[in-house]
């Protein structure tokens, strides 16, 4: 049974770019708490980790597109390898300071992804999501 707490995760390896988001998301009021991955093998890790407890996974991923060694599109390859019962429940949005048109249309085409968003995030924007 999941809690009502809802929960957060931001993947972003720029630590400047992780305070902000997180303090707009704090500010938002949207999520009470923040799961935060400097990379997209941490994200992999915490969400295999944690597959059957409810209670511990993200209602939410927030995904950079841009980070070094496991880049967003990469995450979500290996993201769609978890089961149907986690992806549905943690829907992705990306996030890209640049909102490069190839990445526009490869996030848009990506069947986990429901929003391509510009850093920083806008608590405006994020409760759109929800």
């Amino acid at each position: 049974m999941q809690s009502d707490i809802k929960k957060v995760m931001l993947i972003d390896d720029n630590e400047i770019d992780l305070k902000i988001n997180s303090k707009l998301i704090s500010l938002s009021n949207l999520f009470q708490e923040i799961i935060i991955c400097q990379s997209g093998e941490e994200a992999l890790d915490y969400l295999s980790k944690h597959m059957n407890d409810d209670d511990k996974l993200p209602n939410f991923i927030l995904l950079d597109i841009q980070m070094p060694e496991m880049d967003g599109f990469e995450f979500l390859e290996q993201y769609k390898k978890f089961s149907t019962t986690l992806t549905d429940k943690c829907p992705v949005a990306m996030l890209s300071s640049t909102l490069d048109f190839g990445d526009t249309q490869r996030a848009e085409a990506n069947p986990y992804v429901i929003k391509l968003l510009k850093k920083p995030l806008s608590p405006k924007e994020l409760a759109e999501l929800l």
